[in-house]
């Protein structure tokens, strides 16, 4: 496909994961890319790099201003950037709620509005905003990280209505539990991570995590000019996790 062909794409978190694999396939397809993220060193070639902090507004401003500059314009924004939390409403200190609310809302605010003078003169100007699943659905240990998610949602929504007859279109993808550098991690750091794995893939409808090709896939579709009527949307890459409640293998069959 070459439908990002002629366009410039900022993929922010872009060095790994899903911005990785999402800065891959805008590329694939046509697009002039630059990744901002803390490490952007060893990307595929011909994919830009800026060091960047989200946290740091001057540096995100200088950071789109140059790839503006370099390329033309911007049409595309993948606000990516993000990380994790671990706890209940007592497990994270008020300064640890400061820094990832600045990283995961913020962060995307900051972005977004350097970004907005360059989409106003783009025809096909569209922003994605990276989402989760524990926006909608509670999960335990994940109070911090879901308030940060909840807040990615409804920014969404509140930007799709400020921006949408500008031209500019504002979607999220909420991802469920994807099999990333952050989840691996995460299993590594507990007893037995082969169990743990076993026991989250089990977990998820579809009985595996989600890759982070199929988020860049779903990015791609609402970044894409050729989905020139979705704004406002967010859509779900979670396997199923939010929307289905199917029965235990044991009890399939069942009729109950």
């Amino acid at each position: 496909m070459s439908d990002f062909e002629g366009l410039v794409a900022v993929v922010t978190g872009g060095a790994s994961g899903i911005g990785l694999a999402t800065a891959r396939l805008l590329d694939s397809r046509g697009a002039k890319v630059a990744v901002l993220d803390l490490d952007p060193d060893g990307l595929p070639e011909g994919i830009l790099g800026i060091k960047t902090d989200v946290t740091d507004d001057t540096q995100v401003k200088s950071a789109v201003d140059t790839v503006a500059e370099r390329f033309g314009g911007l049409d595309i924004v993948v606000n990516n950037a993000g990380i994790g939390a671990v706890g209940d409403v007592t497990g994270n200190s008020d300064d640890e709620w400061l820094h990832v609310m600045d990283v995961n809302v913020v962060g995307m605010v900051r972005v977004a509005r350097h970004a907005l003078p360059h989409l106003r003169r783009s025809s096909a100007a569209a922003v994605v905003n990276t989402c989760s699943v524990v926006a909608w659905a509670g999960h335990e240990k994940r109070v911090l990280y879901s308030a940060s998610k909840g807040a990615v949602y409804a920014l969404t929504l509140a930007m799709a209505a400020d921006h949408l007859r500008e031209g500019i279109r504002v979607n999220c993808v909420a991802a469920g539990s994807a099999a990333t550098p952050w989840v691996e991690r995460l299993l590594n750091r507990t007893a037995d991570p082969a169990a743990e794995r076993a026991a989250l893939d089990a977990r998820q409808p579809m009985g595996r995590l989600v890759t982070a090709d199929e988020v860049a896939n779903a990015i791609a579709y609402l970044a894409s000019p050729l989905a020139g009527s979705t704004a406002g949307t967010v859509l779900a890459v979670d396997g199923g996790t939010h929307g289905l409640r199917l029965r235990p293998p044991s009890q399939q069959g069942s009729g109950y």
